[in-house]
């Protein structure tokens, strides 16, 4: 799972994952930020979705900054990728959704 350490979604994610019986291999993305070939990696997985709009980081950011691609942009600014993106067995997950987490086997 990659995230935020201080992101209550990524917190609340990790914690309920667990508590479904899962281990979870958490990386923060801004503690320990991924090098180009994962970002790219992710950012062909999910196109722009990997990129989160509504974010603090996004709204801070200037036009030239937010025009950008998503590789560039998650390697300048970490904290503006969608979180968590979720990576087990073949499935690829973004965010902390009804549908994520049944896709997951966790009560909604």
């Amino acid at each position: 799972m990659y995230g935020l350490g201080h992101c209550s979604t990524c917190q609340k994610a990790q914690s309920e994952l667990e508590a479904a019986g899962w281990a979870v291999d958490f990386r923060d993305v801004q503690k320990d930020p991924l090098d180009k070939a994962l970002r790219e990696r992710l950012a062909a997985e999910w196109g722009e979705k990997i990129i989160n709009r509504a974010s603090l980081t996004w709204r801070g950011m200037s036009e030239a900054e937010r025009g950008a691609d998503a590789v560039t942009m998650m390697g300048e600014k970490p904290s503006v990728m969608k979180r968590p993106a979720i990576e087990t067995g073949d499935l690829r997950l973004l965010g902390w959704t009804a549908n994520v987490k049944r896709a997951l086997g966790v009560q909604a």
